[in-house]
């Protein structure tokens, strides 16, 4: 039977798990129950050795019949904490308050189903084949950093991982030299001033005058510090103060998202965040408590592997495949791809006849399932094309 013919056999079951798991969702660093299932999933096959790197991830490992490269497939598990909308699907989450709102219960399934149509083929396959189910892709820290931790992927030649994607119509793909997400960082600021009666400022230290005035720095970052081609956004995005009309708060607090691209950037606009911070403060008599959190790393696609890639794609998929534009969200992918040369995708699920358009996050969120079997194409060709 060819390879297509067994990606083809296996969608009624890549659809089964999908709905399973959006049934049951769990949210990141709880993915107990999740784990468990796709431990059981695996272990249906045969020739998976089975491991959990960590309480809630599960590594599988597929060893094929002929020397060749050791790989990585990684998939996210985990679930937001997001309450779903949708009375148009009789698969709704049955967990009051969460919801697989980006994904992941699509990631998951598609790499079972790669996993069962590699495990029928390790008579032809290359090298080893790691099936990494990755926990807490949505909550800093992240899964990918612990996993990494353990020291099991220091040697992959390779790691390909995929987002199925509602910003892109089914049936298209997206692949990308270089970087293709951002540095997602944030911050949080406390302004301690002295509040007052609104009618006397000039007795108080207004920590809305300041932090107004502070966010007008940052932007000044932006505009008049970094180069308009460094892609830089800095939002804040939250900003709380006072209670009464006619009071002067003593306190103001503000946090937001800090995204950039290159490493060299990214310090420099904390650099400059602090310096405003500080400068403003000092000039009106205010304290401060500033914290800049760094988070996921941009992910960047290595250029020789994401050329073979494209190419496997192409062979696949023809003029399907295009360049999908930098993306400014965060992916803790990074970990992964700043140890071992990777490669990420974008898999298209809009449907707009379908009402599938929503975007990630969103309580309405859906994907069309018509293109998952690209994404079990893509991981099956990709484990054989990237093994040799």
């Amino acid at each position: 039977m060819s390879i297509e013919k067994q990606i083809e056999n296996v969608m009624s079951e890549v659809f089964e798990w999908r709905r399973t798991l959006h049934r049951h969702p769990e949210l990141s660093f709880e993915e107990h129950w999740t784990s468990q299932f796709i431990e059981d999933e695996l272990k249906k096959l045969d020739g998976v050795e089975i491991s959990r790197p960590t309480p809630t991830s599960v590594l599988g490992i597929i060893k094929g019949a002929h020397p060749g490269k050791k790989i990585g497939l990684r998939a996210d598990i985990d679930a937001l904490p997001v309450s779903e909308e949708r009375s148009d699907i009789d698969f709704v989450s049955e967990i009051p308050g969460k919801m697989h709102a980006c994904g992941h219960d699509g990631h998951t399934s598609i790499l079972l189903g790669a996993a069962k149509v590699l495990t029928q083929n390790t008579d032809t396959l290359h090298g080893e084949v790691y099936l990494i189910f990755q926990h807490a892709e949505e909550l800093i820290p992240g899964g990918a950093q612990e996993m990494v931790a353990t020291g099991l992927f220091d040697d992959l030649d390779f790691v390909y991982g995929q987002h199925l994607f509602t910003p892109i119509p089914t049936g298209k793909i997206g692949i990308k030299n270089g970087p293709i997400t951002s540095n997602s960082d944030g911050f949080e600021l406390i302004i301690q001033g002295s509040g007052g009666h609104a009618s006397q400022p000039e007795l108080t230290v207004d920590p809305v005058i300041i932090g107004t005035q502070i966010i007008n720095q940052f932007q000044a970052i932006v505009s008049r510090i970094t180069s308009p081609l460094d892609s830089v956004v800095i939002s804040t995005t939250n900003f709380h103060a006072g209670s009464a009309k006619n009071i002067i708060p003593d306190t103001a607090e503000l946090s937001g998202s800090v995204r950039t691209i290159n490493d060299d950037t990214r310090l420099l606009v904390k650099e400059k965040m602090e310096q405003a911070v500080k400068s403003v403060c000092e000039m009106y008599g205010a304290t401060y408590d500033f914290n800049f959190q760094f988070g996921y790393a941009a992910v960047v696609n290595d250029e020789e592997k994401t050329d073979k890639v494209r190419e496997i794609a192409v062979d696949k998929f023809g003029d399907k495949v295009f360049e999908y534009p930098l993306a400014m969200g965060g992916e803790d992918f990074s970990a992964f791809s700043r140890l071992v040369p990777a490669t990420y995708a974008w898999i298209g699920v809009r449907n707009k006849d379908k009402d599938m358009e929503y975007p990630h996050h969103h309580p309405k969120f859906g994907m069309d399932e018509d293109g998952f079997i690209d994404g079990v194409k893509m991981m099956v060709y990709v484990a054989l094309g990237m093994t040799e």
